[in-house]
């Protein structure tokens, strides 16, 4: 449950005062995610989302979040518009922390999507990279290179039995990509957390694409690698080649990747895998027990690498068959 602080309606009416929303009806705390503390916040006649950020994200960083979300909405693409303030900021404080309200999106994210939507869920996510190209701001990656590193360092110092193993390999990986954003890629804004529970569906159709907070400025294919590994892949860590085949043709039938790109699909593939094998690692590690969330598996994730270093850099239609 994605609830690290507490808020009494009390303390949100307190909030309210400085929006133009109305009187609150209720509040209600939403079971999902493990980053941010998120409600449903309900005011006469409205419905929209309080989020307080906790300590992963870096309050400097919420400009460049909403912006893009604000930006990418104004273009008729399904983000969710950040609520300003009276004062006309959209970042205020609440419980110690910089909160937020978001406009609420209709929807449900799929546990079990088909292959026709996970193609759509592809040519969204290539709709985003398009709708993004001219948003001004500049967010280096939170969760790059440099951050690995960290989070292996920090993880070595408590990782035992099963952990250690699953840190081996990442160690492993970490000094055999080296730099795995080296070369002519394309960059631009990208979500870099497009996962399904962030993808809600209505009807068939994409109706939001939600939780930017890791939102940065890369290589659009590593966003790309990010989201064929989320959508791609069961539970487990294992292949879904007609998943991934479909989330890619979905991509390419509005963004076809250059040479460049297609060649270092695999390479961002296993630096994707990377990157959340050792967030999730060091979450388990160092889980703090008093929080209502449980901790992912960091080896479903490392699965998926040796699985990359093997994927073709053919097109669509090619990939459908691997294994």
């Amino acid at each position: 449950m994605a609830v690290f602080t507490p808020v009494s309606d009390d303390q949100a009416r307190t909030f309210l005062r400085d929006y133009d929303l109305g009187d609150l009806v209720a509040l209600h705390p939403i079971a999902e995610g493990v980053e941010n503390t998120n409600f449903r916040l309900e005011t006469v006649g409205a419905r929209h989302v309080l989020t307080l950020f906790e300590a992963r994200t870096d309050a400097a960083s919420l400009p460049f979040c909403l912006g893009l979300t604000d930006h990418l909405a104004a273009q008729g693409f399904p983000a969710p518009r950040p609520v300003p303030g009276r004062e006309g900021g959209w970042i205020g404080r609440l419980k110690g922390r910089p909160a937020a309200v978001i406009e609420w999106l209709e929807g449900a994210w799929l546990r079990h999507p088909s292959l026709d939507e996970v193609e759509v869920a592809g040519a969204m996510l290539a709709r985003l990279h398009l709708a993004a190209a001219k948003f001004a701001g500049l967010r280096e990656n939170p969760v790059g290179p440099v951050t690995w590193r960290a989070l292996a360092d920090r993880s070595a110092t408590a990782a035992t039995a099963e952990d250690r193993e699953i840190l081996d390999e990442a160690e492993a990986l970490l000094l055999r990509l080296d730099d795995p954003f080296a070369g002519e890629l394309p960059v631009g804004p990208i979500h870099a957390d497009y996962f399904p529970d962030n993808v809600l569906f209505q009807s068939g159709a994409v109706s939001g694409v939600i939780d930017f907070y890791f939102g940065c400025n890369g290589p659009l294919a590593y966003d790309l690698a990010i989201a064929l590994s989320a959508w791609g892949f069961d539970a487990h860590g294992v292949p879904m080649p007609d998943a991934v085949a479909a989330f890619r043709r979905g991509y390419e039938t509005l963004r076809p990747l250059t040479d460049a790109e297609a060649a270092a699909l695999s390479r961002l593939g296993e630096a994707a895998a990377l990157r959340f094998t050792l967030t999730r690692l060091h979450d388990r590690i160092f889980h703090d027990p008093t929080k209502l969330v449980t901790p992912k598996d960091p080896a479903a994730f490392l699965r998926r690498a040796s699985w990359w270093r093997t994927y073709s850099a053919a097109g669509p239609s090619m990939v459908s068959g691997a294994s």
